[in-house]
């Protein structure tokens, strides 16, 4: 079992900057694959960025390459994503996810068997 737990959410003025921060806590942190994700108001759920167990590979949805990075400190059990120039469409609640190993893609929701309780990103224009 692992537990999640995201920080760092806030308001923030558009071409501001925004650091979320998922803690972990169970099983062994440095096995899984990590995932954020956001829903908006009336909208699913979706991918935002991805990185592998070791920090080697990172992925990112096209509306947020170049603004946004993601990465993971292991011996904290916490993965980052650091999100300069925000722009009002990133308003969202956002979520940190684990995955136990990946079947298909790193974008997809449903490979993710831990989730956080998420956290409010809001962008003002």
């Amino acid at each position: 079992q692992v537990q999640l737990v995201e920080s760092g959410g806030g308001l923030v003025q558009a071409g501001g900057s925004l650091r979320l921060s998922c803690a972990a806590s169970g099983r062994i942190f440095g096995r899984y694959v990590m995932g954020w994700f956001r829903q908006a108001p009336g909208k699913e759920r979706g991918f935002v960025a991805a990185i592998t167990w070791s920090g080697g590979a990172t992925y990112y949805t096209d509306s947020v390459n170049g603004r946004f990075t993601i990465s993971r400190d292991n011996a904290k059990n916490t993965v980052y994503l650091q999100m300069n120039n925000l722009k009002t469409e990133d308003t969202a609640v956002y979520y940190c996810a684990a995955a136990d190993g990946i079947s298909l893609s790193v974008r997809n929701g449903y490979e993710y068997g831990y989730w956080g309780q998420g956290t409010q990103v809001t962008v003002s224009s």
